[in-house]
């Protein structure tokens, strides 16, 4: 309590220390040793909104709570209190308890869904006790012998998630809970959690969250030392990003694996990173069990009638190792000889209530009996599977999107065009204010001026194009919720779907909401500074439903490196390990335009070195191979080179029968280039996003005349063909983009590389060659010419950095691979043997 002193004393030195002395000199004296006789004026018999000081009505929260502790200090913050010897109560022993306390109080004031997440420790205890998990169902992930029935990797038993709705007795309510599966990085999931309890109140209208609310639970090591933590409390009262109050349940061991609190952490409590946002903090003795209950359901009354963080900060033990067969005496010697001495906090409750005569011993034997006998027969009754199914801890079920079985519906994809009166229509809203008396920036007005011209020639650019996509898919009833920093305006002043009045102070207008009477709203909303906060709230926020296109935007297309985690443990690698599929968008700013390292590559190296797709396979192409080339893959990664694809690939995105996380790279000069627009007949009904577009030139007239074959992808295509075009050499050179690089489209590279026999073939990239897609691409072309024809590489040289930041060496680099790109004779034509 002493760095809660010196906090009041710094806070307000004077008037911390005259009310302190007061407050002493009122007290009775007491003999050394004895007994704090002081009579408590405070108790929390009454509500949480009683408490000034907990109802965030006060303005000296620090200093009112300390001097609540001084007068009692059984007071609220610390409810109980650590034994000399040590102890408290194991970390598993009384967790899934608090949470059925939470969970009551929860029942009592109408709160319908809860959304969890939950650490390793005691998983297994809360899926049983608090999810009702079946019992047989978990023994059986123990077995090694089983056979898994599902696709792809599956994961440890400590991870895997489960969606359940269940009677509360006390309340005869049924609750829907929902525990997120999550990897072993540890606090990865809150913001997870928090996305997926967001869109669950916002598809239930819950605007306030009375009915659905999120439970994390933390380890003391992670909650202090993990910056996900901070970055999702400060999502927590953001209008776009609240979940109106989240518990957090801190399990303290007061050790992370191996590592003294003395090293983990600065701050003196694990929880500390909670008064960032004022959140109040009980630290509470989990050795006794019913404060551990009383403090849970204060905190699940103050999260009910305030609507705010509150967290629960478990004061306890881990009686073992930190696995099953892990040593602690190794490096908590002393430590550990006091938890030995330690009785279970079973033992120590139920003679408690022996003692107190509330119950007998013969009725507590008769209950660890009757628990054992029920686990017993779950395990004899586990050896009865002869199959593992991952799909029965399923966290985020879609009811009535697939099949019983869980297939999709179809394997069809229909025409992602739309009628040209939709078009017109989008357009002339896109280009409008539809509020009266609305003034805008004179710059703004030249802008929609220009889309409206455009509409009008019937073309579109690129801001243009995405407009049409999200405008269509609202007008069908599908939820578009666009999110990242800068995304209401757009990082480069493209956008621009907030309108802001030049005269009225945070009077905003959005036209994409005024596109029909019955369409779904259109969120879109600048986040916080965050990419790994940010990024996974909106990968769960995806998770609650398949019929809403969810779309993340980094700034630069390589600041989503900070929320690598994400895209590796949860986005590129999810439905394999949990079978759980999720629609995702990705917008990823990438282009090498002489801006310098950090705001040139979104790294497609990364995401295609994640994909998993086979390079030395030719997979079947008889069929619809498009859509099961789709259904086969892990994700998406596309680089659309015009507005039209663009438009097409995200309509795409939710009239496949399946869902898949979509990675695209985004231009940045190309959205105002004058040849980067596409014309109305590119989306009518009856189109459809184009994997690979062939060269339509002269080349393509007489094939048998082409010299080489420049396959590329993105904005270089556009350098390409001015440089052609320069040169004189349009007949002469054929110019392919691949617009899905993954899954790889072998059927129409098969296709265009038959058509140019007589052609070299070039793989151009303004990316260094260990970076970009030449490693990903260059195997897949070989394997579809099954090795008979040579690939050659123009484009930049190996380099540790993606781009350089001096504007005359880029210019001069671009030349250079340019200059491979065209000269006929760089490569030998013919060569010695098959590579």
């Amino acid at each position: 309590m002493q760095c809660l002193r010196t906090t009041v004393a710094r806070l307000r030195p004077l008037a911390a220390t005259q009310a302190a002395q007061s407050l002493a000199q009122c007290r009775p004296s007491m003999p050394e040793g004895g007994v704090r006789t002081l009579q408590p004026v405070r108790s929390l018999n009454e509500s949480a909104a009683a408490e000034p000081f907990l109802n965030g009505t006060s303005s000296n929260y620090v200093e009112e709570m300390y001097y609540a502790w001084l007068e009692n200090p059984k007071n609220v913050h610390k409810v109980g209190k650590l034994s000399d010897g040590g102890g408290g109560a194991h970390s598993n022993g009384w967790k899934f308890e608090g949470i059925l306390a939470i969970l009551n109080g929860c029942y009592n004031m109408f709160i319908l869904t809860a959304a969890a997440g939950v650490i390793k420790i005691g998983r297994l205890n809360v899926l049983a006790n608090v999810i009702r998990k079946e019992l047989d169902q978990i023994f059986c992930q123990f077995d090694s012998k089983l056979e898994a029935a599902d696709e792809g990797s599956g994961d440890v038993k400590y991870h895997l998630g489960m969606y359940h709705r269940r009677m509360n007795r006390v309340s005869d309510r049924f609750i829907t809970l929902s525990l997120m599966a999550n990897p072993s990085h540890l606090e990865a999931v809150d913001p997870v959690v928090q996305g997926k309890t967001k869109a669950e109140q916002f598809y239930s209208g819950d605007t306030d969250g009375k009915r659905v609310m999120s439970i994390l639970l933390h380890g003391d090591a992670a909650f202090a030392g993990q910056g996900i933590v901070y970055e999702t409390f400060h999502l927590s009262d953001l209008p776009s990003y609240t979940t109106h109050g989240t518990i957090h349940v801190v399990v303290n061991n007061q050790i992370g694996f191996t590592t003294d609190p003395r090293m983990a952490r600065s701050s003196p409590y694990p929880t500390d990173v909670a008064r960032v946002v004022n959140a109040p903090i009980f630290h509470v003795n989990a050795d006794d069990p019913e404060a551990v209950m009383f403090v849970c359901n204060v905190a699940a009354e103050w999260r009910n009638t305030f609507h705010k963080d509150v967290v629960v900060d478990l004061v306890c033990y881990r009686r073992n190792g930190h696995n099953e067969m892990d040593e602690p005496m190794f490096t908590q010697p002393l430590m550990y000889k006091q938890i030995k001495k330690q009785k279970g906090v079973l033992q120590k409750f139920a003679e408690k209530l022996i003692a107190e005569g509330v119950v007998t011993i013969q009725h507590y034997e008769e209950e660890i009996a009757r628990y054992d006998k029920i686990c017993e027969e779950a395990y004899a009754q586990s050896k009865d599977e002869k199959i593992l199914h991952i799909k029965h801890w399923l966290d985020s079920p879609w009811p009535g999107f697939f099949t019983l079985e869980g297939q999709p519906k179809t394997m069809r994809c229909p025409s992602t065009g739309i009628s040209e009166h939709e078009l017109c229509h989008i357009g002339n809203i896109a280009s409008s204010v539809p509020l009266e008396d609305f003034t805008i920036h004179g710059g703004l007005s030249r802008i929609l001026k220009g889309r409206a011209n455009m509409v009008s020639q019937r073309i579109c650019d690129w801001a243009l194009g995405e407009y049409m996509a999200f405008g269509s898919l609202l007008k069908e009833g599908i939820h578009v919720r666009l999110s990242g920093q800068d995304v209401e305006r757009g990082t480069f002043s493209h956008r621009h779907h907030v309108l802001h009045d030049q005269n009225v102070d945070r009077r905003i207008c959005i036209p994409m909401n005024y596109i029909a009477a019955d369409q779904a709203p259109y969120t879109v909303c600048n986040s916080s500074l965050s990419e790994y906060g940010v990024l996974g709230f909106e990968l769960g926020f995806a998770m609650a439903s398949p019929n809403a296109l969810v779309l993340w935007e980094a700034q630069f297309g390589d600041f989503h490196n900070t929320a690598q985690c994400i895209i590796d443990q949860f986005i590129s690698s999810g439905q394999a390990k949990w079978v759980r599929q999720n629609g995702i968008v990705l917008l990823l700013p990438h282009g090498m335009e002489g801006m310098g390292p950090e705001h040139s590559s979104a790294r497609p190296e990364r995401f295609l070195q994640m994909c998993n797709d086979d390079p030395d396979v030719i997979p079947n192409l008889s069929g619809d191979f498009a859509v099961h080339q789709l259904y086969d893959c892990n994700w998406i990664v596309a680089n659309c080179s015009t507005p039209a694809n663009y438009f097409h690939v995200l309509r795409r995105q939710i009239l496949l029968p399946f869902r898949k996380p979509l990675i695209v790279f985004t231009p940045k000069s190309l959205l105002r280039h004058p040849e980067a627009k596409s014309s109305f007949d590119d989306m009518l009904p009856g189109t459809h996003f184009q994997r690979l577009i062939p060269d339509e030139g002269p080349a393509a007239v007489s094939p048998q005349e082409v010299k080489r074959v420049i396959f590329c992808t993105g904005k270089i295509f556009y350098e390409l063909i001015r440089e052609r075009k320069t040169r004189g050499m349009d007949d002469a050179v054929a110019i392919i983009r691949i617009e899905q690089l993954s899954p790889f489209p072998f059927d129409l590279v098969k296709a265009e590389t038959d058509r140019y026999m007589n052609a070299d073939l070039v793989w151009c990239q303004e990316e260094h060659k260990n970076q970009g897609y030449y490693d990903y691409v260059k195997p897949r072309l070989r394997t579809t010419l099954r090795r008979t024809r040579p690939i050659w590489y123009a484009g930049r040289d190996p380099a540790a950095a993606p781009a350089t930041g001096n504007k005359h060496t880029h210019l001069t680099e671009l030349q250079r691979l340019l200059d491979t790109a065209f000269d006929l004779e760089k490569f030998p034509r013919k060569p010695q043997r098959p590579v």
